[in-house]
Parts: C-alpha cells; structure tokens; sequence
C-alpha cells in the first residue's frame, strides 16, 4: 500500500475511534441522536461539497445513483446498529466485534466482486489484524458495568455482527463508488448522508419529543457531524489514489488500538493481557499491510 495511502488511513482510525467514543455518550437519546448528527454533517460539510460541484460538476447515470441510494441506506443501518449496540452493551464489545468481523467481509467482497487479489503480505497482514482485534474482542471485561455501563456481552456481540457487516457492505458498496464509478469521495459521503436524512426524518420528527431528547447533546452531534464524514472521506480518498479495497479495510482498524488507549484514558476501562497482546499483533498487522 502507498504511504500516503496508508497516513490517510492511519488518520481515518484516530477520528474513528474519537467519534465513537462520543456516540457511546450519547447512545442513550436513539435514533434521534442518529438524526441530529447525520443532519450536522449535512450542513457543515455543504460548503465543501458546493466548491467541488461547483469546480468539477458530477456527473449523473443511473449507477451512481444507485450507488448513492444504497450507500444511504447501508450507512443508516448502520448508524442505527450501532447506537443500539451501545446503548444494551459495552464499548469495549461492541466495537471490537464489529471493527473485527467488518474487515474480513470487506476483503471477501473485494476479492469476489470487485477482482482484487492481494499479495502474500497482504493476506499475512490481513490476518494479523483481525487475529488481534480477535484478541481485543476476548480480552472485554466480564464484569459488573461502570455507572452508566452495561454488561451484556451477549447483546454486544450480536449487535457487533451485524453492525461489522453492515460495514462490510457498505465498504463494497462506496469502493466501487470510488473506484469505478469515479466519484469524488466527498460528494459520495454528502449525497448519500442526504438520502440517511431522507429516510430517518420523517421517522424521527412525527414524535414531537426528539427535541427534548436531544437537549444537552447537541454538542455531541455537531462534533460527530463533523468528524464522522472526514474520517470516512480520508479512507474513500486512500481508495481513489489507488489503494485496494482488501488491505484498506483492515488497515482501518488500527482504529481498535487508539480506541483502547483511549477506553483506558477517558472511560477509565481496565485492560487485560488479552488486549495488550490483541493491539500489539495489530500493530504488527498494520506494518505488514504497509510493506505489502
């Protein structure tokens, strides 16, 4: 994978595990929350995406249409997943599984779908990472949870396969955006975050009281809409500059690591020799991707 490539993925990770620590904090609020940060991203990012139309048009066939409808749809999903899982369970389960599992379904539809083959180094370091995330998933605490907290493993890793496959397909799906179809990665991410709005409007404003739901959280909303979109642009860019699709996206997990550093800063999680091992064998995998 080129450098460059692989700074912007680095990158990606650090925003990603920032921006799901702040929806683990707001998880409690459901699909309003979803709404209020999908609507935030929206706004803030419509001056960027008016400059690029503006300087470089798009332009407009049934398959990027229906590419962007069902990148919409598979990231609302995955949106909603997502929060659910972390309002029934543990950051420290949920996103392990699902950043876990994501990575190898990614790869399968590369290789399947879109012809990619990666090397002998790639599939080294391919499962490398997702053996450490394995490692990580192993090493969640099973105990009593902190205030706030829950303990249902169980929930956390059902709602993380299904959250890791969704991400999964929705990787595909934006890959062959990117790739294929051409599109600039942040007219990818607005145009589809226009059709999560769409979808998820009208079933969140009918009830009068996601306002009241949504007080004192909108900070936390506005900060995701922000960096949510960024980190997911800075790894569509990664794929567009030519880096395939099966050594990106479990690159992308090293996110894992910063996200247990983090747990262990802000929230406070103890961390086990199971997780140490499981982000020392994820930085040995990122390397390898690297080198591949």
């Amino acid at each position: 994978m080129p450098l460059t490539a692989l700074l912007l993925v680095v990158l990606a990770a650090v925003i990603h595990a920032a921006w799901n620590l702040l929806a683990k904090r707001g998880s409690h609020v459901g699909p309003a929350f979803v709404f209020a940060y999908t609507l935030a991203s929206g706004v803030l990012y419509l001056p960027w995406v008016a400059w690029v139309l503006w300087h470089e048009g798009m332009a407009w066939s049934g398959p990027i249409v229906a590419c962007l409808l069902a990148s919409g749809a598979l990231h609302l999903v995955y949106s909603l997943c997502l929060q659910r899982g972390y309002r029934v369970a543990d950051l420290s389960v949920v996103y392990p599984v699902a950043r876990g599992s994501g990575p190898a379904l990614s790869t399968l539809g590369a290789v399947l779908l879109l012809a990619e083959r990666p090397g002998l180094r790639g599939v080294g370091g391919l499962l490398l990472v997702v053996g450490g995330i394995g490692l990580i998933a192993a090493g969640a605490p099973r105990r009593a949870p902190a205030a706030g907290g829950h303990a249902d493993v169980g929930a956390g890793i059902r709602w993380g396969l299904a959250t890791g496959a969704l991400i999964a397909a929705y990787t595909v799906v934006d890959a062959w955006g990117v790739k294929v179809l051409l599109i600039a990665p942040v007219l990818l991410d607005w145009f589809a975050n226009a059709v999560r709005v769409a979808m998820i409007a009208p079933w969140v404003v009918r009830d009068r009281r996601w306002r009241e739901a949504m007080r004192g959280h909108w900070g936390l909303a506005v900060a995701i809409g922000a960096l949510a979109p960024l980190g997911y642009i800075l790894v569509l860019t990664a794929l567009r500059s030519g880096a395939p699709l099966s050594l990106v996206a479990p690159a992308r997990e090293l996110s894992m690591m910063v996200a247990a550093v983090l747990g262990v800063l802000l929230l406070r999680e103890p961390v086990g020799v199971a997780r140490l091992a499981g982000c020392v064998l994820l930085t040995i995998g990122v390397v390898t991707l690297a080198a591949s």
